[in-house]
């Protein structure tokens, strides 16, 4: 026999459903967070470490291999909290979501993260090699070659699809508010930066994570001002 529920069953559904709206954002805000600390301390570890000419083999010699080494253990960790950043901004746009822009930004995301971890594995394959007999890894041009592939899947193609996850992401919030129209506004300026910057700009991929952190604390900041209301 169906009984209709009382107060308290409806007053715990409520406090049940806060919690749903309050934890969503506030995991996204922490996983945006971390992604972006992480991947800003990998290319810092990277960029100090390696020449910035791709095609300088003699500058290989004097290369601090271990830094680059935990530069390329931070990655993967990166990864696991943007894809969790990812998905948690999903559940937070929930009904309102537009299915063109949603794949867009969930396919741009995807190849992003895969283009990241592609370049982090050539070059940890290079370092792994270099531990083997540096002196023939610089000879034989397998160096040059898993540097250039490195630093052009890098800072061509993987910063295209992050500035494409930009526009969609900022395009996604105009409609629905997730953060500040100001915020959107300036990511689609730095989502073209990265667009047209053609690996010209040596510290350009760190727009993407620096961004990603202004959102990030944004969402968190309000969060937590609204669970104090």
């Amino acid at each position: 026999m169906l009984t209709a529920g009382g107060p308290e069953d409806c007053n715990e559904a409520v406090m049940n459903d806060r919690d749903s709206t309050l934890t969503t954002p506030r995991a996204a805000a922490v996983a945006g967070i971390l992604f972006s600390l992480l991947l800003m301390a990998s290319l810092a570890l990277i960029r100090t470490s390696l020449p910035a000419d791709p095609r300088d083999a003699a500058g290989w010699r004097s290369v601090d291999v271990s830094r680059v080494a935990l530069a390329l253990q931070l990655v993967p960790f990166a990864g696991i909290a943007f894809l969790w950043f990812v998905g948690v901004l999903r559940d937070r746009l929930g009904a309102k979501e537009d299915k063109f822009f949603a794949t867009v930004f969930f396919g741009s995301g995807l190849l992003f993260l895969a283009m990241l971890f592609n370049s982090a594995a050539v070059a940890g394959g290079v370092i792994r090699l270099y531990g083997m007999a540096a002196d023939r890894l610089v000879e034989s041009g397998v160096y040059a070659f898993g540097r250039v592939v490195t630093y052009e899947v890098m800072n061509v193609y993987t910063m295209k699809m992050a500035g494409v996850f930009m526009i969609s992401t900022c395009t996604l919030s105009l409609r629905t508010g997730i953060f500040p129209r100001w915020m959107a506004f300036l990511g689609f300026a730095l989502a073209v930066f990265l667009l047209l910057s053609l690996g010209l700009v040596a510290w350009a991929p760190f727009v993407f994570p620096l961004w990603v952190l202004l959102i990030s604390s944004h969402i968190l900041q309000a969060n937590l001002g609204r669970g104090r209301a």
